[in-house]
């Protein structure tokens, strides 16, 4: 009877010693961090404003990282989102301007981040870069022109419906920018886990030549993706303007750090192949709790960065680590 309680325990201990759990990282990291801002901060953590403001502030990097999710399920990777979202928001800030339409203005900023995307796409399938060259490239470009529209002026946004829809109302008591991250996440889950598009990606960043061999249009996937990625990167840009009543180039500068890091620790491969949008949303708000947190520690901007920074390294030795085992 010992020997039979004895094989049952090395049983369960193999099983447990067996499991991936890297998958929970983020679940784990993110109660974890929790209970220790509540114990460390108290009140001034545990309050329903600080809570709604690290959601809110959460969104622009949740609806980007819905986008990064697909792009690192192909093993591509979008260095250009965060100069998107300026010069998106400041398209949309001059659309404003000129024709006093909300419509055209979301339009606008919608378009620019679907352009960079398809020019992305472009060079990447048809011309055959890496996508790290090709979005190193488009993002100074596009940091560029963001700079040089404006000449390097703020664009204020005054219209009240634009305001309100991108970032400044609410909705049955709730923040839009709390409806925009719902709107946008679930839509994400849904094509990446209920539609053949979705599969497809995933096929084709675990391997694509195989992909190809089955049938799989692995040039238009990746683009596809990539508008996409600049797309949600255009929406980030639009919440921002809304949010802030206003719209600079400096927008974005900073967000690419927490986008990857959101992804990357919510169990999306950085190789590609396996990917979580409800993990990225969850990563999206550890990263905003973390930066919320230390910002009432007392911790400057860039010792956040640095945070931010060792987070994305143990992040990424995780995935390749997972990535080899498998």
């Amino acid at each position: 009877m010992t020997v039979v309680h004895q094989d049952a325990r090395t049983s369960v201990g193999r099983r447990l010693r067996g499991a991936d759990w890297r998958p929970y990282v983020v679940y784990i990291g993110f109660i974890v961090v929790f209970a220790y801002f509540a114990v460390t901060q108290g009140a001034n953590f545990l309050n329903a404003t600080t809570l709604i403001n690290i959601v809110t502030q959460a969104a622009p990097i949740t609806v980007m990282a819905v986008g990064a999710v697909l792009v690192l399920s192909l093993g591509q990777i979008d260095l250009s989102i965060g100069s998107i979202v300026a010069l998106a928001a400041l398209a949309g800030a001059v659309v404003l301007q000129a024709t006093d339409q909300w419509w055209l203005a979301a339009l606008g900023g919608l378009a620019v981040g679907a352009l960079v995307g398809l020019v992305n796409g472009i060079f990447i399938t048809l011309v055959r870069l890496p996508s790290f060259l090709v979005t190193l490239a488009t993002m100074g470009l596009v940091a560029g022109v963001a700079q040089q529209i404006t000449n390097l002026q703020s664009v204020p946004v005054t219209d009240p419906v634009f305001g309100y829809i991108f970032g400044a109302g609410t909705l049955l008591g709730v923040p839009i920018l709390v409806w925009w991250t719902v709107a946008i996440v679930a839509l994400g889950w849904h094509v990446l886990r209920q539609r053949r598009f979705g599969a497809h990606v995933l096929a084709v960043g675990n391997k694509a030549a195989a992909a190809a061999v089955s049938g799989i249009r692995t040039t238009r996937i990746t683009m596809i993706v990539f508008v996409i990625s600049g797309t949600t990167a255009g929406l980030a840009g639009l919440l921002y303007a809304g949010r802030l009543a206003g719209a600079t180039y400096t927008l974005g500068g900073s967000d690419l750090m927490s986008v990857l890091a959101a992804v990357i620790v919510g169990g999306t491969a950085l190789t590609g192949g396996r990917a979580s949008m409800i993990g990225a949303l969850v990563g999206s708000l550890f990263m905003s709790m973390i930066n919320y947190g230390l910002l009432l520690g007392g911790l400057t901007v860039a010792q956040q960065m640095i945070v931010r920074g060792v987070i994305i390294l143990i992040a990424v030795s995780l995935s390749l680590r997972a990535k080899k085992s498998s």
